[in-house]
């Protein structure tokens, strides 16, 4: 983040209004006045970039929303043995309402929605919102827009993760009473929709706007305003009855989702598709912006070094580095499942490589191949970053929402609302997997024609597509697949582990040595790693040997199959998704924290 965006958020701390230390337990206010702090627009551009200022650190888009609260689905979950005080209890299904990981993320969402409701209260009051100069004028609205997309986030963010919640929509000042119970979520979302839709008439398109890709524009709007309608008329854990369903109407929030979709669709100049898969997280890294196309839509931008501004995404996720490498310690605290590597094409999907972090750097800096059950993700790595030593924080930003986004949410709703994909929505699909196979154009599937394929077909490219990048679990609840995704997934495991069926011909055990990282396409590093017997394209597929004993004495025994055991798979101390119950567990548990703050918040359904 530029030097700008660092003083605006400075003045933002002395200037920004009542936040949350807890949930609503509300501090005084600055001894600046709010009606003075909205005469200005410099001023109150600072208070919306406090609001900008809640999406990032270490209990937000920097590091547990981010990378715990996404865990676990079909790609991806959490290292290490399950605790229902920490991290690996939220990513077995098993967190406790004590947690130590939710408290400070929940405060942190409510206090950016606090921030939001000041701005929204006030801007709409000033002078200037109505009676500056036509350029005051436009930034004033354009500032307001952005605080109601801010708070739709913050909200989204938080119902998903938690289901119904108290709807404040107002500072927490005016509220006559601060002890407020559930709201039933649709309610929040179709409040958020309207918030949206005007907030979209607000704020200009990229083109046109002095602020890109950390500060929301009309696309970015548009597509938030897409995502959360599909959430609307998706499935959800409901409060009454305790099971997951969703509305009849549910097809009225499919077409709000086609209709955003469509019209960000017909402004390629304003975004597009990068033509380089791997650019757009090599753009995330703080260096060399590589996405002329603007497929980033919004990215939550990190900086300062520190836990609040920053982030700590390659230092927590993402590709494990060594201590001793030259680039110091970095990722390895996110493993993808090894079923997950073999769900894509092996030759012709590029995605593969980037997403999974199938090999890892050493002590001398070298790259050498994971056990199976030791890949992590690799969207994120300390590597792709000019920041070595010990830092943490590695100003490595969190993507919202991609272009890619957009076409699949487009073509899903197509799909749904003419019961059956059209020709815009199958070219949709094929824009996106084209992509993924450039080089390999002949392997790339036909996009099915009937309704359930289709549908099954975009089940399927988000899973490839946005691995890693905390969008599956939500996808999956919405379409009320997670409990059969998750008993599926633990089936290829099982099959995985035994050699059975697809995973019948893979090794054992394989043998590598380390190999020089280059930092090449991840393809390419990928296909340079050295395994004995041949190129990992071949030694991943094929028996091997067979023994835990490598062959070579200068090759080191890597367990493949032989990784995934019944400890794996069913313990109660490592055992994948063990504490997953449907119908209780698609939604956290309320931190206690917030329970004993408002005594008229009730603690979710199965805790």
């Amino acid at each position: 983040m530029n030097k700008r965006i660092y003083i605006l958020l400075t003045a933002a701390a002395m200037l920004a209004a009542a936040s949350c230390k807890k949930y609503l337990e509300v501090e005084s206010p600055s001894t600046v006045s709010q009606e003075a702090v909205f005469s200005s627009v410099s001023n109150t551009n600072a208070a919306v970039v406090g609001v900008y200022a809640m999406l990032i650190g270490d209990n937000g888009y920097g590091s547990r929303i981010a990378t715990l609260f996404p865990q676990s689905a079909d790609d991806f979950k959490t290292s290490g043995d399950y605790n229902a005080n920490d991290r690996r209890g939220i990513s077995t299904y098993g967190a406790s309402p004590g947690n130590t990981d939710l408290p400070r993320p929940f405060n942190q969402l409510f206090e950016g929605i606090e921030r939001a409701n000041v701005c929204i209260r006030y801007i709409p009051l000033s002078p200037l919102y109505t009676g500056g100069t036509p350029a005051e004028q436009a930034t004033m609205k354009k500032l307001y827009g952005e605080a109601l997309a801010l708070r739709a986030q913050f909200y989204y963010e938080a119902i998903r993760n938690w289901g119904d919640l108290p709807a404040h929509f107002v500072p927490a000042a005016d509220l006559p009473d601060l002890y407020l119970p559930k709201t039933d979520r649709d309610t929040i979302y179709d409040r958020l929709l309207d918030d949206l839709a005007l907030a979209a008439q607000l704020v200009p398109w990229r083109t046109e706007s002095p602020d890109q890709n950390i500060r929301l524009s009309k696309g970015a709007i548009k597509g938030l305003r897409a995502r959360i309608a599909l959430a609307r008329g998706g499935y959800s854990l409901r409060s009454d009855p305790h099971v997951m369903a969703r509305r009849e109407d549910y097809k009225k929030y499919y077409q709000v989702a086609y209709d955003e979709c469509k019209e960000i669709m017909e402004h390629p100049e304003q975004h597009d598709l990068n033509p380089v898969y791997e650019n757009l997280f090599k753009t995330l890294h703080g260096g060399t912006r590589l996405d002329d196309a603007h497929e980033l839509m919004f990215e939550v931008g990190a900086f300062g070094g520190n836990a609040s501004t920053d982030s700590k995404l390659g230092y927590y996720n993402g590709l494990r580095h060594n201590d001793g490498s030259r680039f110091g310690r970095g990722g390895g605290g996110i493993n993808a499942l090894p079923t997950y590597f073999y769900e894509f094409d092996s030759i012709g999907d590029c995605r593969r490589d980037v997403t999974i972090g199938s090999f890892e750097i050493d002590a001398n800096s070298k790259k050498i191949l994971n056990t199976a059950a030791n890949m992590t993700d690799g969207k994120f790595r300390r590597s792709w970053t000019s920041i070595s030593g010990t830092s943490q924080n590695l100003a490595i930003n969190w993507p919202i929402l991609r272009f890619a986004d957009v076409l699949l949410m487009f073509a899903e709703a197509d799909n749904e609302l003419n019961n059956g994909p059209s020709p815009a929505a199958a070219d949709a699909l094929m824009r996106v997997r084209k992509r993924a196979y450039a080089g390999h154009e002949d392997r790339v599937p036909p996009a099915p024609a009937d309704k359930a394929g289709f549908f099954q077909a975009i089940v399927q490219e988000r899973l490839l597509e946005f691995g890693g990048e905390g969008i599956r679990k939500y996808d999956l609840i919405r379409w009320n697949l997670l409990a059969v995704k998750l008993e599926e997934t633990r089936q290829k495991l099982r099959r995985f582990m035994n050699g059975e069926g697809r995973y019948a011909q893979l090794p054992l055990y394989v043998y590598a040595k380390p190999a020089d990282y280059n930092i090449i396409p991840s393809v390419t590093e990928v296909a340079t790693l050295d395994t004995y017997g041949g190129p990992v394209s071949q030694t991943l597929f094929e028996p091997g040997a067979g023994d835990s004993k490598s062959p070579d004495n200068a090759y080191t025994t890597r367990a493949w199959r032989a990784s995934v055991n019944e400890d794996y798979l069913s313990s109660d101390r490592k055992g994948y998704v063990y504490y997953f119950e449907e119908n209780k567990k698609e939604l956290l548990p309320i931190p206690t924290d917030a329970l004993n703050t408002n005594f008229r918040l009730t603690q979710n359904w199965g805790y």
